[in-house]
């Protein structure tokens, strides 16, 4: 029973260290690629997951902000002349 449950930690423990290679690793597998298509398509690939990460934000949120501004801006309007009509040293 303890030889059982000592295969599948040390199972497990493989497959965790596997799954935890570092990214570094898997860009440089490209080079040792013998087949020029091959090692071409796998540097295409490398180069679209990293175009994917180096695009920027989502022009959504940038209009989300600007949204909030101009509301800001409304309502700052808004307590300005509630302000204004308030009579000072009367």
């Amino acid at each position: 029973m303890d030889s059982i449950i000592a295969r599948y930690c040390f199972a497990a423990s493989i497959a965790l260290a596997i799954s935890a290679l570092p990214a570094s690793a898997v860009e440089q597998n490209c080079r040792f690629i013998p087949a020029k298509p091959d090692r071409e398509a796998c540097y295409k690939r490398q180069e679209e997951d990293l175009a994917a990460k180096r695009k920027p934000a989502a022009p959504a949120a940038e209009s989300t902000t600007l949204d909030t501004l101009r509301q800001l801006r409304q309502d700052d309007d808004a307590v300005y002349r509630s302000i204004n009509n308030i009579c000072r040293g009367c």
